[in-house]
């Protein structure tokens, strides 16, 4: 058996070697490493994929959401509505615009915001909200957007672990995350669905207006060269990653695929265990499991962690401390914030490894060792 790995790019990227390396090698010989036709492909494919009109690249996905926040105008004191269950980079931005963070708790079952608990939290302050589709489950964006709709709120998508998920409306419509809200953000980070050779992100929407901001903000404020406009930052995706990344696009949805059957997998095997909840999913979007994390009830979750670790089974813990009690975030009173649903959770969840490459012998053996430690 090979050894298990949370995520194995490195088999993965045998599989499209050729591939890749003659797209690494053309750029190579180009010497156009930023910006170019390489890069302009890639977010036309990308765009096409996603159902977007504007895709913007940028530099990481964190960047993306800067760069969200400020197109939008949102500025130091005005508020923005998310889950706390999140990576620390959804809200880290915020913070550092002088934004205030207002955590809203999450639905139990999909581990994503929970939209009827949202209207409470709208002040008069509130400018956004900052849906997180986690895991790759997407969040209930029908809701989401009705409730911004109303009270005349923006939408940002934190996409970084959804690219892919198809989302269906009421009416019968399809959209994938990233598309939905005023803006969606994603990122290329190496683990992702969608991953590159190193850091890279993206900002979708479909606004010509709000695209021309973006892509002023991401190159200095310019609305052409040497002409600044608004306080920009200097965040691009390089020619090298856009190649690889326009590769990895070709071959996205039987990654999907493989992530489902491996999901599938997982979920046969623990089916009815009284100890052990799978992953929900929803019947009105495509769950494209970025992670696979099962919630434990009346289970010693680190020592699983740990015995796994022994057993040469990785495993993550994705989040053990919510945003809310992060030390970063005492000054926005974070200390104060009472989310029961999000504090169990963090207690109860681990993610196994899935990814493209996984095969059965791993998968038993994975599903043997964490049924040997939970009877």
């Amino acid at each position: 058996m090979r050894p298990i790995q949370m995520v194995d790019t490195s088999t993965q990227y045998q599989k499209i070697k050729r591939e890749i390396d003659a797209a690494v090698i053309a750029v190579m010989e180009s010497s156009q490493f930023i910006g170019g036709k390489v890069v302009n492909e890639f977010s036309t494919n990308l765009a096409k994929y996603n159902g977007s009109k504007h895709v913007i690249p940028c530099a990481n996905g964190t960047d993306a959401l800067q760069i969200a926040m400020m197109a939008l105008g949102l500025k130091a004191g005005d508020e923005v509505i998310t889950p706390s269950f999140t990576y620390i980079a959804t809200v880290e931005v915020a913070a550092l615009l002088g934004i205030k963070p207002i955590f809203v708790e999450v639905d139990q079952h999909s581990f994503c915001i929970d939209p009827s608990l949202i209207e409470a939290a709208i002040t008069p302050k509130t400018k956004a909200i900052i849906p997180v589709h986690l895991y790759g489950h997407a969040v209930d964006m029908e809701q989401i957007m009705a409730i911004a709709n109303k009270h005349g709120l923006f939408v940002i998508e934190d996409n970084a672990q959804g690219i892919g998920n198809e989302v269906i409306f009421s009416d019968g419509s399809i959209k994938k995350t990233g598309s939905i809200g005023h803006i969606g953000c994603t990122s290329f980070y190496p683990s992702k669905n969608l991953g590159a050779f190193g850091d890279g992100g993206a900002i979708f929407t479909e606004d010509d207006q709000l695209a021309n901001q973006l892509r002023m903000i991401a190159s200095h404020g310019q609305s052409k060269r040497y002409y600044h406009d608004v306080i920009g930052c200097n965040s691009r995706l390089d020619a090298i990653q856009a190649a690889i990344l326009d590769i990895k696009l070709s071959h996205l949805d039987e990654y999907i695929a493989a992530r489902r059957k491996a999901a599938d997998y997982y979920d046969a095997a623990f089916a009815n265990h009284p100890k052990i909840k799978t992953p929900f999913r929803a019947a009105n979007n495509n769950h494209v499991f970025h992670q696979y994390t099962l919630t434990l009830i009346d289970v010693d979750r680190d020592a699983l962690n740990e015995f796994l670790a022994e057993q040469k089974v990785p495993s993550m813990i994705y989040y053990p401390v919510p945003a809310h009690k992060q030390k970063m975030f005492d000054a926005f009173g974070g200390s104060a914030y009472q989310l029961p649903v999000t504090d169990w959770l963090t207690e109860r969840v681990i993610s196994l490894p899935i990814h493209t490459e996984l095969d059965q012998e791993q998968q038993d053996f994975i599903i043997s060792k964490v049924l040997e430690f939970i009877k």
